[in-house]
């Protein structure tokens, strides 16, 4: 149930609506698109779940999400919080995406056992191999705790008369949720609980979790599969990339969590999702259940242009040179492509987002659009009294807030970008300088430890050409006055010779892992490089912070008003990487003149295959064009053209964490595992655009064929029930 963190009797009138998220259909809503939206699986009535049976959803509400028994819930999992999968088999076996298995792929693979580039199949459950730091989460429920932060917060603001409301959220509301999550965590012995922020703070859930850290790399095909079409194709249609891998969940005999031992057995699943291989068409019911990452919805047209302006311009600027770096060494050395593999995917991934988003902001004139709601949101509350008081003022701070703060956060993007995000030494240093002096042996042990993850994948030679490249693009992106106290040594020791400065720096930092403990500290260049850093970003935050706390509480209020004001529509919360549901149906497009069908086939991939001369992402082993090119595809062939359908488009609504997300059909069965979304609609972020905006799906047909035909992994087959 949504409520607003103001306590004013006119909110009444919206108490009741939203919320329960799907909630509040008119007469209408049956003709309206019913592709957008990132909705809550416990939030689903009769009348939704009458809409989406029109659809072609068999499956009932508490189907979807039941918290005391089995639901399909049960089945879709967060893989290490940054992705989502699904498990497919009673074994506990899980399929996410190539890219989401990525870095611990590159983590199990050595020049000399490369199955980052040549793929693996486990043959047995002994061949499965862990992966440090890879877990996966079962959703137990969610539940509604909005009524106990606000109470708490509704005490501070009692014994803080004077004080703004504004700065009191600021300083407490942390605070206040980090309380209701101990509480949750002490009456659910075992459980990892997490309370998190919707509707732009007006409303808070807490979700408590079931997580598993024994995580077992089970199946992954070659790079060239799994991230066929690389930096080309990402976010791009059509695609022939099978963005898929498998990892299998171990417990303990009983069934419950453990860390890693050799004693530990695969989960027996609660729940586990039966994939289809009928195929479907176009208009065909199809719904992705995960965790999508982070959008926007909400945001005011100040905070859209402050983003495309002011961030995406330093992610572009920025890691498109560390790339150029980074791109040349890896190319050289295959150690170092290893070391850089996982890095460099997850700093491109983003690169090309923000260049995509900003050309779509301003080709779908997204702010222009934003405007003319804001315009139409003042009509609205100039007309009541009442409502004139709660947001009258609203507009006004954020064009002040966002305004004072522009060229603060253009130049902290470039900070960021620069030296927390690009400059791989200082998280040395980060790591030094958060250890006491006089290490006893058990911190000894510990930084050692975290120094050689570190190090595993780092090259120092990359690193200092990164630097010096970095350091010299800075200062010209800048205003003096953001300039870091580094660049005074530059220019008085070095004479403005950032490439000299870099390679004084790196001559006497540890940049492998020392020998002797009693090296184990910062000091030196490196130390006068880290505090400079350090104290630069706390002098950047503090510049910004009164105007984050004006736009945070006015963008809370804009949320109030939108939904307020449009009570007769549901709306769902912006995501927050916590389990939702996208239903919508199979869909081709058209877009620039051009129209892209809703699917790809072998042929496509044989067909970009072919110019590997000319476009190194799309080489391809002759063994994988030989066997395509037999077209013996079997079961896994379309039933209507015979042909081996590879990936394919729906309208479902999804962003970044939904990323190996389970795509089902009607009766809930596996169809593909979502992993992209279209060029043409990369501001899908900010707003949807239900014309364009696609999501790019791996057909499971694709993935079966490649794990039975070229891994010969047949006892997967047969765990999946084929």
């Amino acid at each position: 149930m949504y409520r607003p963190l103001t306590s004013n009797k006119n909110m009444k009138r919206i108490v009741l609506l939203l919320l329960l998220q799907f909630s509040i259909f008119n007469s209408q809503f049956s003709i309206l698109k019913a592709d957008e939206g990132m909705w809550m699986l416990n939030s689903i009535d009769q009348k939704t779940a009458k809409v989406m049976k029109k659809l072609g959803l068999e499956l009932t509400p508490q189907q979807l999400y039941n918290p005391d028994g089995e639901s399909l819930k049960d089945c879709v999992v967060d893989f290490c919080d940054f992705c989502s999968g699904v498990v497919v088999s009673p074994e506990g076996l899980v399929f996410t995406n190539h890219h989401c298995g990525f870095g611990g792929i590159q983590k199990l693979s050595t020049p000399e056992d490369d199955i980052l580039k040549n793929g693996f199949a486990a043959k047995s459950y002994e061949e499965e191999r862990p992966v440090d730091g890879f877990f996966v989460r079962f959703l137990d429920r969610t539940e509604e705790c909005t009524e106990r932060v606000m109470s708490a917060m509704n005490e501070i603001y009692k014994a803080n008369p004077d004080k703004e409301r504004k700065l009191l959220n600021a300083e407490n509301l942390d605070s206040v949720m980090t309380a209701v999550e101990k509480e949750y965590t002490a009456a659910n012995p075992g459980k990892y609980c997490l309370v998190k922020s919707y509707y732009t703070g007006n409303a808070y859930y807490a979700s408590i979790y079931t997580v598993y850290n024994d995580i077992r790399l089970v199946f992954t095909p070659t790079q060239t599969l799994g991230k066929f079409g690389g930096d080309t194709d990402n976010w791009m249609w059509p695609r022939q990339t099978c963005d898929f891998s498998v990892f299998r969940i171990y417990a303990d005999a009983d069934g419950k969590p453990a860390e890693y031992s050799k004693d530990n057995v695969p989960l027996k699943a609660k729940r586990y999702a039966k994939v289809s291989l009928k195929g479907f068409q176009p208009g065909d019911y199809c719904m992705t259940v995960g965790y999508p990452g982070s959008t926007d919805r909400y945001l005011s047209s100040y905070g859209i242009r402050e983003r495309v302006d002011g961030t995406n311009v330093s992610m572009i600027d920025v890691r498109g040179k560390k790339q150029e770096v980074w791109k040349r060494w890896m190319d050289s050395d295959r150690a170092i492509a290893i070391k850089y593999a996982s890095k460099f995917a997850s700093s491109a991934n983003y690169w090309k987002n923000s260049i995509g988003m900003n050309k779509a902001v301003k080709e779908l004139n997204v702010i222009g659009q934003k405007q003319k709601l804001e315009k139409d949101i003042r009509r609205w509350y100039s007309a009541d009294k009442g409502l004139k008081a709660r947001f009258g003022s609203m507009f006004n701070e954020l064009e002040k807030a966002y305004a004072n703060r522009f060229e603060t956060i253009r130049a902290y993007g470039f900070f960021s970008e620069t030296f927390l995000r690009g400059i791989e030494l200082r998280r040395v240093a980060a790591i030094l300088a958060s250890k006491p002096a006089d290490m006893d042996s058990t911190e000894i042990a510990l930084t050692r430890e975290q120094l050689q993850a570190f190090y595993k994948d780092y090259d120092a030679r990359v690193d200092e050409e990164t630097m010096a490249v970095l350091l010299d693009n800075y200062r010209k992106q800048v205003k003096p006055e953001f300039l870091p106290n580094i660049y005074k040594d530059i220019d008085e020791r070095f004479k403005g010779n950032a490439k000299a400065y870099a390679r004084a720096l790196f001559s006497t930092a540890p940049v492998q892992l020392p020998e002797k403990d009693e090296e184990l500290k910062l000091d030196g260049n490196l130390k006068q490089f880290y505090e400079s850093i350090r104290d630069f970003q706390t002098e950047l935050v503090n510049r910004i912070r009164a105007d984050r706390q004006t736009i945070n509480y006015n963008e809370h209020l804009l949320t109030q008003a939108i939904l307020e004001r449009d009570q007769e529509n549901p709306h769902y919360s912006d995501a927050n990487f916590t389990q939702r549901l996208s239903y919508g149906f199979i869909q081709d497009y058209t877009a620039g003149g051009q129209h892209y069908d809703y699917f790809t086939n072998a042929q496509s991939l044989l067909d970009k295959a072919a110019k590997q001369d000319e476009i190194e992402d799309y080489k391809l082993e002759e063994s994988i064009i030989s066997l395509l090119k037999q077209r013996d595809f079997g079961r896994y062939a379309d039933a209507k053209d015979g042909d081996l359908h590879l990936c394919f488009l729906s309208n479902n609504d999804i962003t970044g964490g939904n990323s190996g997300s389970p795509m089902f059909n009607g009766k809930g069965e596996l169809i593909g595992l979502a992993f992209d979304g279209n060029w043409e609609a990369m501001s899908g972020d900010i707003t949807f655009n239900p014309d364009l905006q696609r999501c790019i799906g791996v057909d499971i047909r694709f993935v079966l064929y490649l794990i039975d035909r070229w891994g010969k992994a047949d006892r997967l087959i047969k765990e999946i029930g084929l």
